[in-house]
C-alpha cells in the first residue's frame, strides 16, 4: 500500500488539538508511515509552535491537495484571516474555525484527496449554527456520508469498548434499547472486526443494562425481555455473543481481556472503566462509516491548553490506527475479491 495520506482537523482553536498535533508530527518518522494534511492556517499552527519552543516542526501551506508534499508536513489553508487564539476560553470564533477546519476535510475525504481523516476535538457547546446543528463529529459525519447507523468504539491496543446508545441523558437510556438496535449493532461491530481489524470470528462480550445484569429480573427486566432475547437470535446469524455480564463485576475481574470487544448499553458505563484502565493510549473510532475516521479519547481539555501540558499520546495513536484500519481494509478486500480476477492479476504480476 502506498503510503497513506492522513486528513488531521485543528479542532477548537482554544483546545489542546494544535498542541498535540504539534508534537505528534516534530518526530520527523511520522512522514515514513504517512503524509499528514493538517486543515487550518498557518498563522493558528505558528501561534501554537511558538508557545512550544522545545517542538520543532516544518510544513508546507498548500492550498491544493495536488500540491502535497510527501516528505513535509502539509498545512491545507481553509481560511486566510487573522483568528483570535485565547487558549483554555471557550468562544464563538474558535468553534466556528473548528467546523470549517471539520467541513474542508470532510469534503476532501469525499473527493479522495486524503485517504483518512483524524479529528481532533471540539466542543459541543460553541460549534452550533445554522450551519452545524449536530452534537459532535460522530452524527456529522454519519449525516455527511448518509451511513445508515454508525457506532461509536473506543479501544487501546486489544481492548476494545463499543456502545449501544451513546450521548444520551441517563433517564432516556432504557427506552432507546431495543432487541432490533442490539442486534444491527453487534452485526456492524462485528463487520468492523473483520474489516478493520483482521478478526474473522470475534468473540464479543454484552454488558447488562442494569445493576448486577438485572438478577434475573429482580433489578429491572431490560436483560430478560429485551438483552437476551437480541443474543439469543445472534447465534443462529454466526456470531459469538457472551453475557449479559454485571458491569462492575466484568471489569473488576479483568474478563475484557478474554474478549475482542466488550459491548456496552450506554455511554459511562463502557467509557468510565475503559478511560480508567487504558490510560492515555485510547483512540475513538467511528464504525459504519464507508470512510475511516479516528481520533483521540479526550476532549479539549481547556484546563490546560496554552499551557504546554498536553499528552499527544492519544492523537497519536489515532493516527497510527488510521494507517492500520486503511491497511486492514486494503487486505480484506483483496482476500475478498474475485477469485477470476485475483487469478488474473496474479498471472499478469
Amino acid at each position: 500500500m502506498e503510503k497513506p495520506k492522513i486528513g488531521i482537523t485543528v479542532g477548537d482553536l482554544n483546545g489542546v488539538g494544535l498542541e498535540t498535533i504539534i508534537k505528534v508530527f516534530s518526530d520527523t518518522r511520522m512522514l515514513d508511515l504517512c503524509t499528514p494534511v493538517i486543515f487550518g492556517s498557518n498563522k493558528v499552527l505558528n501561534f501554537y509552535r511558538k508557545t512550544l519552543p522545545d517542538y520543532q516542526i516544518n510544513f508546507t501551506a498548500v492550498k491544493s491537495l495536488d500540491q502535497l508534499n510527501p516528505k513535509q508536513v502539509n498545512i491545507f489553508s481553509c481560511w486566510e484571516e487573522d483568528v483570535q487564539i485565547s487558549p483554555g476560553e471557550l468562544t464563538e470564533t474558535a468553534g466556528k474555525y473548528a467546523v470549517r477546519s471539520l467541513q474542508v476535510a470532510t469534503l476532501s475525504l469525499k473527493e479522495g484527496g486524503i485517504d483518512a481523516m483524524v479529528t481532533a476535538p471540539i466542543h459541543k457547546k460553541n460549534t452550533q449554527s445554522p450551519d452545524f446543528q449536530f452534537t459532535g463529529h460522530t452524527p456529522y459525519l454519519k449525516s455527511e456520508f448518509n451511513a445508515k447507523d454508525v457506532v461509536m468504539m473506543l479501544y487501546a491496543g486489544d481492548f476494545r469498548v463499543a456502545l449501544i446508545t451513546e450521548h444520551l441523558p441517563i433517564n432516556e437510556v432504557s427506552k432507546h434499547i431495543t432487541r432490533d438496535l442490539i442486534i444491527s449493532r453487534v452485526m456492524m461491530i462485528k463487520e468492523s472486526m473483520k474489516k478493520d481489524f483482521g478478526i474473522d470470528t470475534p468473540k464479543i462480550a454484552l454488558l447488562g443494562l442494569n445493576p448486577h445484569a438485572g438478577d434475573n429480573g429482580l433489578i429491572g427486566k431490560e436483560e430478560e425481555t429485551v438483552i437476551k432475547p437480541a443474543m439469543d437470535q445472534l447465534p443462529q446469524k454466526g456470531y459469538h455473543v457472551f453475557g449479559p455480564y454485571s458491569a462492575d463485576g466484568f471489569f473488576a475481574h479483568n474478563m475484557q481481556s478474554k474478549f475482542d470487544v466488550v459491548v456496552a448499553m450506554y455511554h459511562d458505563q463502557g467509557l468510565i472503566p475503559f478511560k480508567s484502565l487504558a490510560a492515555t493510549d485510547g483512540v475513538n473510532y467511528t464504525i459504519g462509516l464507508p470512510v475511516v475516521r479516528t481520533s483521540p479519547d479526550h476532549g479539549t481539555a481547556f484546563d490546560i491548553a496554552g499551557k504546554g501540558l498536553a499528552n499527544p499520546d492519544s492523537l497519536r495513536e489515532a493516527v497510527y490506527e488510521a494507517i492500520n484500519i486503511l491497511k486492514n481494509r486494503a487486505d480484506y478486500a483483496e482476500r475478498n475479491a474475485n477469485p477470476l480476477k485475483r487469478n488474473q492479476l496474479t498471472k499478469e504480476r
